[in-house]
C-alpha cells in the first residue's frame, strides 16, 4: 500500500519523471547506491590530502640518500621550495605533529561515530548527511588556506582536524542506514562489496586530485577535494531519497520479515508465540525506535565481528594516512620517487581494495558463510604485509604487487563487515524489524574507524 505521507527530495520535485510510476523501485535502489555511493566516495577523497602532502610539510631527510643513478635524483628529488617542508612540521619532531594531526582527527572521529549514529536514528537522515558533507568541505578547504594565509601555528591545524573530524563522523551511520532501508538479502554481499568500493574509489579520486596539484602549491590539495564535497552534498541534497516509503513504495525489508514469520511458524508454535508477543510490544514504533549502545552489543556476532573489524582498521587507516610518505622516504630499486610520484603510486594499494571487497562479497556469497571469508582472507594479509615490508622497496615491479595483494587482503574483511556483515546483524529478527535502530547498530560496530 502506498504511504499516505510523501517525502520525495527537492530534485525529483523539479525532475516529476524520476518519480514513481514513471521510474520502479529497482530505478531508485539503484539511484540511491550510486548517490551514496558518490558521497561516501567524496568523505574518503577529502581524507587524503593530508596523507598526500605529508612528505612536503615535513622535514626532508634525503640530504645522506645514497642513489644509484644522479640524474634521477636530480629529477625526481625536486630541489625547489617544495623539499623545505612547512613550519611547524619542517623541524626534528615534524613527524610526531603531523601524527598527531591524524590522532586529533581519529579520535574525534571515533568519538562522534557514537554520537552520529544514535542522532541519525532520530533525524531526517538526507538532512544530517548534508550537513556532515557540506561542514567536511568547508574544513577540508579550511586547512588548506593556512597555505595562503602563511599560518604555521599547531594550534590551527589541530583545531580544523577536530572540527573536521566531528563532521566527518556523520557520513558511515547515514548511509549504511540509507542503503538499509533500500536494501533486500538476496546478492548482499556482491552488492555491498561494489557498493563498498567507494571508499577505495574515494581515496584514488584523493590521491590523484590532491597529487596532481601540488606542485603548484600544497594548499591547492585540499581545496579540491573539498569543493568536490560540497559540490556532491548539493547533489544528495537534492536527489536523495532515504526510505521507500517516502516515495510510496513497500520496503524491500519488510518482506524479508514476512519471510521470517513465516519459517518460524513453521517450525515451533511456541516460538510463534514468543514472537509475536515481542513484536506488539513495539509494533507502534517500528520504524521510528532506536535501539541503545549496549542493546547492540548484545546482538548475537556484534562483538566478534566488531574485533575482527578494528584490526583491519587498524591496518587500513595507517596505509591511508602514510603510505605515500612510506614510499616518499623509502628507495624503490635504490631510488627515491617524487612527492607526485609517490602520491600517485599510493593509489595501487586501494584498486586492490576495490577488488578486494568485490572478490569477498561475491564469495560470501556462494559459500554463504561470511565469517570464513573474513578469517581467511585476515589470515592470508598477515605473510603478505610482512612481505611489503621485506621485499617491497627490491623493485617496483614488487613493491606494486605486493601493495596491490596487502590491500586486496585487509579490504575484503574491511568491506564485508561494514556492508553486509553490519546490515545482516542489523536487520535481524532479534531487532524487532527496527529499521531506524541501523544506525546505532552500524557505529556500534565499526566505530574503530
Amino acid at each position: 500500500m502506498p504511504s499516505k505521507n510523501l517525502n520525495p527530495p527537492p530534485g525529483l520535485n523539479l525532475f516529476p519523471s524520476l518519480k514513481p510510476p514513471q521510474k520502479t523501485l529497482a530505478f531508485h535502489q539503484i539511484l540511491v547506491l550510486v548517490i551514496t555511493f558518490l558521497a561516501y566516495a567524496s568523505f574518503h577523497a577529502s581524507r587524503k590530502p593530508p596523507s598526500i602532502v605529508k612528505s612536503v610539510l615535513g622535514p626532508n631527510d634525503h640530504s645522506n640518500s645514497s642513489l644509484t643513478e644522479s640524474n634521477l635524483n636530480s629529477t625526481l628529488l625536486n630541489s625547489s621550495s617544495i623539499d623545505a617542508g612547512w613550519a611547524p612540521f619542517n623541524g626534528p619532531r615534524g613527524t610526531h605533529r603531523l601524527g598527531e594531526l591524524d590522532l586529533a582527527f581519529l579520535s574525534v572521529y571515533s568519538i562522534g561515530m557514537y554520537f552520529s549514529g544514535h542522532v541519525g536514528d532520530r533525524v531526517h537522515l538526507r538532512y544530517f548527511l548534508v550537513f556532515g558533507m557540506i561542514g567536511s568541505g568547508i574544513f577540508t578547504i579550511m586547512f588548506g588556506l593556512g597555505y595562503w594565509l602563511g599560518v604555521h601555528v599547531l594550534g590551527f591545524f589541530l583545531a580544523v582536524q577536530v572540527v573536521c573530524g566531528l563532521f566527518q563522523s556523520v557520513g558511515w551511520p547515514c548511509v549504511v542506514a540509507i542503503v538499509g532501508n533500500w536494501s533486500g538479502k538476496e546478492k548482499r554481499g556482491l552488492i555491498m562489496g561494489l557498493w563498498n568500493s567507494h571508499t577505495s574509489v574515494g581515496n584514488i579520486v584523493g590521491s590523484v586530485l590532491a597529487s596532481g596539484v601540488l606542485e603548484f602549491g600544497w594548499g591547492f590539495s585540499f581545496v579540491l577535494p573539498g569543493v568536490l564535497m560540497i559540490v556532491v552534498g548539493i547533489v544528495v541534497f537534492m536527489f536523495l531519497v532515504v526510505s521507500p516509503d517516502d516515495l510510496g513504495f513497500e520496503s524491500p525489508g519488510k518482506e524479508i520479515e514476512m519471510d521470517a514469520e513465516v519459517d518460524s511458524v513453521r517450525s515451533s508454535e511456541e516460538k510463534v508465540e514468543s514472537e509475536k508477543a515481542g513484536l506488539l510490544e513495539t509494533g507502534d514504533s517500528d520504524s521510528l525506535a532506536a535501539i541503545g549502545f549496549f542493546e547492540a552489543w548484545r546482538l548475537p556476532g556484534v562483538a566478534p565481528f566488531a574485533f575482527c573489524l578494528f584490526f583491519s582498521k587498524l591496518v587500513a587507516y595507517t596505509f591511508l594516512y602514510w603510505l605515500p610518505f612510506y614510499i616518499r622516504h623509502t628507495a624503490v630499486a635504490g631510488v627515491h620517487l617524487s612527492h607526485k610520484t609517490a602520491g600517485i603510486l599510493s593509489t595501487i594499494f586501494d584498486m586492490g581494495g576495490v577488488l578486494g571487497g568485490i572478490l569477498a562479497g561475491f564469495i560470501s556469497d556462494v559459500i554463504e558463510a561470511r565469517a570464513v571469508t573474513s578469517i581467511v582472507f585476515l589470515l592470508l594479509s598477515i605473510p603478505t604485509l610482512l612481505f611489503y615490508r621485506v621485499y617491497g622497496s627490491i623493485s617496483m615491479f614488487a613493491n606494486i604487487s605486493l601493495m596491490f595483494l596487502s590491500r586486496l587482503l585487509v579490504n575484503g574483511p574491511y568491506s564485508l563487515i561494514t556492508t553486509a556483515v553490519a546490515t545482516d546483524l542489523g536487520t535481524q529478527t532479534m531487532v524487532g524489524g527496527n529499521s531506524r535502530a541501523l544506525a546505532t547498530f552500524v557505529l556500534d560496530s565499526c566505530c574503530q574507524n
